[in-house]
Order: C-alpha cells, then sequence, then structure tokens
C-alpha cells in the first residue's frame, strides 16, 4: 500500500537532571516518578496518530534531555513507529546523563545520529550556566558514543555567553574540531524572560558580551569551520559533507512533520498546531486541548516558505520555490527583494536567493520582511 505522505516525526521527553539557567522550553527537573505515567500518554498519542499511514523519512528525540530517562523508555517508544524508511532517527543526550549501555539500547533501537550538548569547552563558563557537566564529562560521552559504533554525532556549542571571550570560543573550536564530529551546531545565546540568566544579568551579576564581540566569535567560528571542512549550510548549522540534518533541514524546506509530547508542534496539512504545556492535561488525555496557531493560505505558506529558505546559506531555491506555488518569486516579492538587495542584504542569481554576508549578520531585519502580516 502506498504511504499516504513522507513526514517527519518530533518526540518530546521534558525531563532534566537540572535545568540550564538559559533554558525556557517546556521541561522539568527532579520529577522523576512522574516519567513512567508521561511515557504512557505519549505511547497513546503515537497510537492515536496512526502512524502508519505514513512514510517517516526522520525521527528526532528532543527535550529537555532525553537521555535522563532510562534507555528503556526510548526503545519502547521507537518500538511503537514504523522505522523501515527512515533515513535519519536523532537522539539529543547530554553529558553526565548516558552510559554505554545507555547509548547501546538507542543503536539497537535503530537510533543512528546523537546530538551531544556541550556548549563550551571552558568548565567555568558550564558552571556558570548551569551545565550539570564539565568537558571532561563531555569527552567520556563523545569517545563511548564512537566506541559503541556512532558514526553520525553533533556537538552543540554557544556563543555569546556571559564573560566568553574570543579566546575561549577559539579554544572550544579547536578542541571540538580535533574530535573531528560529522556536525557542529553553533548558536548564539537568546537571553529569554524568566530564566535565571535573565534574572542574573538583569540584577548586574553577569554581563553579556557586546554585540560587536558576539559578531567576531560568529565569524570566527564560520571561518574556522570552514578552513577545517565543514559546510555552513544554515545560520547555526556546520556539516561534513553528506551530514546535514536532514530533519531540520526538511523543517526549512516546510515538509511536514507530527510533533509527539507535551508542548509538541506539529505542520500538516497548512496548519500549524501544538499540544497541551499543561502536564496534567497532557497526561490525562494526550489528544486534547491542542491549539491551532495558524491555517496558512497559499499567500502567507510562500511568505514563510521565503523565511524558512532564507535561514539556509544556499538560500531558496527559485525552481523549487515555481514548482511549489507557481509563482516566480523573484516578481512576486519585488519589492521586498529589490529593497533588501540595494540594502545589501540579500544577493539574486539565476537560481537562488540568499543571505550576503551582512544579510546573515542583520538576518532578523531579513526574516521580518517575510513574516506573514498582510
Amino acid at each position: 500500500m502506498d504511504k499516504e505522505k513522507n513526514i517527519g516525526l518530533y518526540i518530546h521527553i521534558p525531563f532534566c537532571a537540572h535545568k540550564c539557567d538559559y533554558c525556557d522550553f517546556i521541561s522539568f527537573e527532579n520529577i522523576g516518578g512522574k516519567i513512567s505515567q508521561y511515557i504512557e500518554a505519549l505511547i497513546k498519542e503515537l497510537e492515536h496518530e496512526k502512524l502508519d499511514r505514513y512514510n517517516i523519512e526522520t525521527i528526532y528525540i528532543g527535550g529537555g534531555t532525553p537521555s535522563f530517562i532510562e534507555s528503556k523508555y526510548i526503545v519502547q517508544i521507537l518500538s511503537k513507529i514504523n522505522k523501515e524508511n527512515a533515513k535519519e532517527i536523532t537522539i539529543e543526550v547530554n553529558p553526565g546523563t548516558v552510559t554505554e549501555e545507555k547509548l547501546k539500547d538507542y543503536i539497537k533501537a535503530g537510533v543512528n545520529r546523537i546530538s551531544i550538548g556541550l556548549q563550551s569547552t571552558d568548565n567555568a563558563i558550564l558552571r556558570q550556566i548551569g551545565r550539570i557537566h564539565n568537558f571532561e564529562q563531555f569527552l567520556e560521552t563523545y569517545n563511548l558514543a564512537r566506541k559503541v559504533g556512532f558514526k553520525n554525532i553533533n556537538v552543540d556549542l554557544m556563543i555569546g555567553l556571559p564573560n566568553q571571550s574570543l579566546k575561549i570560543v577559539e579554544d572550544s573550536l579547536e578542541k571540538v574540531i580535533e574530535l573531528n564530529p560529522e556536525h557542529i551546531s553553533v548558536y548564539s545565546l537568546i537571553v529569554e524572560e524568566n530564566t535565571k540568566i535573565e534574572g542574573k544579568i538583569s540584577n548586574g551579576i553577569l554581563e553579556l558580551p557586546s554585540e560587536e564581540l558576539e559578531r567576531k566569535m560568529y565569524w570566527l567560528v564560520k571561518n574556522r569551520l570552514e578552513e577545517a571542512g565543514y559546510k555552513h549550510y544554515e545560520i547555526s548549522n556546520f556539516a561534513k559533507p553528506g551530514f546535514e540534518s536532514k530533519h531540520n533541514v526538511d523543517c526549512w524546506e516546510q515538509k511536514e512533520y507530527i510533533g509527539i509530547g507535551l508542548a509538541a508542534h506539529s505542520y500538516m496539512n497548512k496548519a500549524r498546531y501544538s499540544n497541551t504545556a499543561n502536564f496534567e492535561k497532557y497526561c490525562e488525555n494526550p489528544m486534547e486541548n491542542r491549539t491551532v496557531h495558524e491555517h496558512q493560505t497559499e499567500e502567507t505558506q510562500a511568505k514563510e516558505y521565503m523565511l524558512l529558505g532564507l535561514r539556509k546559506i544556499d538560500g531558496v531555491d527559485i525552481q523549487k520555490f515555481k514548482n511549489k506555488f507557481v509563482h516566480n518569486p523573484i516578481y512576486l516579492y519585488k519589492d521586498k527583494l529589490n529593497k533588501l538587495v540595494k540594502d545589501n542584504l540579500l544577493e539574486i542569481d539565476i537560481n537562488y536567493i540568499k543571505l550576503t554576508d551582512k544579510g546573515i549578520d542583520l538576518a532578523n531585519i531579513v526574516w521580518e520582511e517575510f513574516i506573514w502580516i498582510m
């Protein structure tokens, strides 16, 4: 039987050993007693979605810290999913929560990509942002992942952290490059409301680097990783050729996905919706209390396609846009594009519309032009 459509699948595990100071995700620390209750509800939702009617191309298990819970739960979840056509199955892990046994269980369950949260190789920085591990524990986790057979590893780093210098960023890059992971993600700190780090900055306990220094960090990262053979393929992501995150690329190309779990987001049939963020309500009935955020028209879908496409360094593929929406984006958004090209934020050639170097630094200004406000 032909499958209904190709989709991605996101699974949210909202538990942590300790919530990092910068985190505003829906996640909980120190409620281990509720894990089995949550997994039961999550599997109920999985079964309700009747996923066998879809061809699942990618699976991404995120959080929270999925590696915090016992690996038997991950095995149980993945056993409920038809994974035969999944090209990429990723799990996020944090040092300090992983054992060799857990990693072996992930591989047996079908996981073929692992994403390790490091953030910095500087232990003082790690303590300052509320991470539970040090660099040495990260190395232990990374080496264990290689030992048990993972051939596709991502390492997360952060820039723009309080008390972080260019030298600290450079040291982190060199140490990670030496390990030769297939993928490196580098995120700029965003100070979210009501996080511990916001309170410390507001009270003068911590001070952020200047915007100018943060941009120097970004370009140091970009140049050094490209020199080391990594392709810069999205604002915050670098990969060895062929190791781009398929799950994320599909999202940036506006492909459909279903989110399973507390507060998980989905994009299906031109609608964006999410599950409840209330833990008790989710566990009572995971299919109730969903919120629809948007029903897209052809016009809003096309604008969003531009916004998402301009996250990618190669930019928006003009022919793909025409195949999907019939219209040529160069004519459809003529005034916007002319203005952005004139301001040296975008460049356009015969095949692509993409950010310039200046546009990368001022990407939010570019994206705002395509936010779906009529």
